[in-house]
C-alpha cells in the first residue's frame, strides 16, 4: 500500500526512500536519496539505452521538491526471458571479418567462441536494450516509471515530514530560549536605568564644569548617551522575530529560506544589543553574559534551518 502524505507541515531536506514495482515483465527499481542545499541541485541515472526517461523524472522531481541536492537512480530488468542476449547480426559481422583476415593472411581456422563473445556489442545484458524496443514499448514502461518514482516521492515525503517533526521540536526548543533570555535581558536593562541616569549627570556635570555651555551642546550629549544606552528596540525587534520565527514553523509551506533570513535579522539584533551594554557595572555584564548565550543559540538554530526546505 502506497503511503499517504499530508502536504502541509516542515520538510526535513535529508531523506532516502526505494520503490519496487512488477510490471508487464519489468523490474523498476526507484532509489531516491536526498541532502540539504540551497537550491534543487538535482542527478539522475538511468540505464544506458533509456535516457529518453530521463526528461520525465527530472519534471516529476521538479514538481514535487524545490530544494535539496537529491539523487535519483532508475534500476530496470525484465522478469521473463533470457540473463543475457546475443546479437547474432554483430557477431556475424565479426566473423565474416575474422573469415576475410584469416583468407588475406593466411591464418590457421582456429575458432575463439569465448573471444567472440567478448566482442563489443555481441551480448547484451537483458536490462540493457532500451535501444530495441518499440515507441510503444517506451511509452508503456514510461507509464510505468511513472508509477514508480511517483511512488518513491512519497515514501520519501514521509521520511522528510518525520525528519521535519524533530526539526521543529528542536527549533521550538531553542527559540523558548532565546525568548526566555530575552526577558531576562529586558528586566537587567531596567533594573539599569539608575546607571544610565547616574552617567548622564556625570557627562553634564563635567561639561558645566568648563563653563557656560550652549544648552543644545547638553541636550545633543544626553541624546547621544541615551541613544548609546537604550536596547529597547532591538529587545522588540529581537522578540518580534523570535514570533515570525515561530510562526513561519508552524504553517508555512518551504519555510527554509525566510526562516534563514529572519536568523540574520535576529543576529543583527544580538550583536546591536552588545555594542550597547559595556560599562554597566554587574547588571552590564550580565546583559554582555545573556547576550552571547542568544547568539550562539541562533547559531544552533542557523544549524537546523540549513536542513529545512
Amino acid at each position: 500500500m502506497k503511503p499517504t502524505v499530508s502536504a502541509a507541515g516542515l520538510k526535513s531536506m535529508t531523506g532516502y526512500a526505494q520503490s519496487r514495482l512488477e510490471r508487464d515483465g519489468w523490474l523498476l527499481r526507484v532509489n531516491v536519496r536526498s541532502l540539504n542545499h540551497r537550491f534543487l541541485d538535482l542527478r539522475v541515472r538511468v540505464p544506458e539505452g533509456f535516457e529518453s526517461l530521463e526528461p520525465q523524472i527530472r519534471q516529476l522531481i521538479r514538481e514535487r521538491l524545490r530544494r535539496g541536492h537529491v539523487e535519483v537512480t532508475l534500476h530496470l530488468e525484465t522478469i521473463e526471458g533470457p540473463a543475457a542476449r546475443v546479437n547474432r547480426e554483430v557477431a556475424g559481422a565479426y566473423l565474416s571479418a575474422i573469415k576475410e583476415l584469416r583468407h588475406e593472411f593466411a591464418l590457421p581456422p582456429e575458432a575463439d567462441l569465448m573471444g567472440l563473445l567478448r566482442l563489443p556489442g555481441v551480448v547484451t545484458a537483458a536490462g540493457a536494450f532500451g535501444a530495441t524496443l518499440t515507441e510503444e514499448d517506451l511509452e508503456r514502461l514510461g507509464a510505468h516509471v511513472k508509477d514508480c518514482v511517483e511512488d518513491a516521492l512519497l515514501r520519501l515525503d514521509e521520511m522528510r515530514l518525520t525528519e521535519g517533526r524533530s526539526l521543529r521540536e528542536e527549533m521550538h526548543r531553542i527559540v523558548a530560549r532565546i525568548d526566555g533570555m530575552a526577558s531576562e535581558v529586558e528586566q537587567l536593562a531596567e533594573r539599569s536605568r539608575p546607571v544610565y541616569a547616574q552617567r548622564l549627570k556625570s557627562r553634564i556635570e563635567e561639561l558645566l564644569a568648563g563653563g557656560p555651555l550652549d544648552p543644545a551642546r547638553i541636550a545633543q550629549e544626553a541624546a547621544l548617551l541615551a541613544e548609546r544606552a537604550d536596547i529597547s528596540e532591538e529587545l522588540a525587534r529581537l522578540r518580534s522575530h523570535v514570533e515570525q520565527f515561530g510562526q513561519l514553523m508552524a504553517g508555512t509551506d518551504e519555510p527554509g529560506k525566510r526562516l534563514d533570513f529572519l536568523l540574520q535579522e535576529m543576529q543583527r539584533e544580538a550583536n546591536t544589543l552588545l555594542s550597547k551594554t559595556p560599562g554597566l557595572g554587574e547588571d552590564g555584564l550580565a546583559i554582555t553574559d545573556r547576550g552571547l548565550q542568544i547568539k550562539a543559540e541562533i547559531e544552533k538554530l542557523r544549524e537546523q534551518v540549513q536542513n529545512v526546505e
